[in-house]
């Protein structure tokens, strides 16, 4: 592997040693307690622009440098209908990092918006189809999202809140309809520790195109987390741990420590 740039090696091992405690111990535990990846596997790690989803790809192109297995990546960017500055902006990123994208267009964005309604339900649902489809293409078996751990409380408060139910989305689901799995390795990490890693290296990210992008429900639900943090110290780490042992449908058993050593830390 040829790397030209030394920022981008400067960045590659910073995760495993200057983040190892904030980020990669917390991203290899979720893969190995939740058996996310398997020999032969091809991943898609879906990028956005955003500063989750380029870390979750860093991460996934670090494990499979120095883990135990062989698997394929792919690193899928779909084009809503971004802006071009936006999306020069994720091509200029992607290039510093090292990051092998592979762009899909779309008419997402043009489609919401015409079709009035609700934006968020429909937008996400396109997003989701045309992610599947473009995977299954490259021929992947996974799918790779960059939710953490506060996205993970987050969901559950949102699901707790407006449908009187204690849900959140699972670290790994089969997609029955699609043949996919879905893992998200970020589950354990904090959000706060992706920002501080993206102020280290001064990474620029894409703003978010949304045209509501601050006035959903899930934006009221994280001003709510922030403030029940600063009222009650050490909420979220509960909140964390109520999701992750609280038997909720859907989510895999935690495998015992003794069986989980299929990635190793590095």
């Amino acid at each position: 592997r040829k790397v030209s740039d030394p920022r981008t090696v400067e960045i590659e091992r910073s995760i495993i040693k200057r983040f190892r405690k904030e980020i990669w111990r917390p991203f290899v535990k979720a893969l190995n307690e939740y058996d996310m990846i398997q020999e032969g596997d091809n991943i898609a790690v879906c990028i956005s622009g955003g500063k989750d989803s380029m870390l979750l790809a860093k991460c996934m192109q670090e494990i499979l440098r120095h883990g135990k297995m062989e698997f394929g990546l792919k690193f899928l960017v779909m084009d809503p209908g971004y802006h071009p500055a936006n999306r020069q902006l994720i091509e200029e990123n992607a290039k510093l990092l090292g990051i092998p994208v592979t762009i899909f267009e779309s008419d997402i964005f043009e489609t919401v918006v015409d079709a009035g309604g609700s934006p968020c339900y429909l937008c996400a649902r396109m997003r989701r189809g045309n992610l599947y489809a473009n995977a299954r293409e490259l021929g992947c078996n996974k799918i790779a999202y960059a939710h953490h751990r506060e996205d993970l409380i987050e969901t559950m408060l949102l699901s707790l809140i407006y449908e009187g139910r204690f849900y959140a989305f699972s670290p790994s689901t089969y997609l029955d309809r699609t043949g996919l799995t879905v893992i998200r390795p970020m589950i354990y990490v904090k959000e706060a520790d992706v920002i501080g890693f993206k102020n280290k290296y001064n990474l620029p990210v894409c703003k978010n195109p949304c045209p509501v992008d601050g006035h959903t429900k899930r934006e009221y639900v994280k001003k709510l987390t922030k403030t029940l943090e600063r009222e009650n110290p050490g909420v979220k780490d509960r909140l964390f741990h109520a999701i992750v042992d609280g038997n909720i449908e859907g989510w895999p058993e935690i495998l015992s420590k003794s069986t989980t050593e299929v990635i190793k830390e590095s």
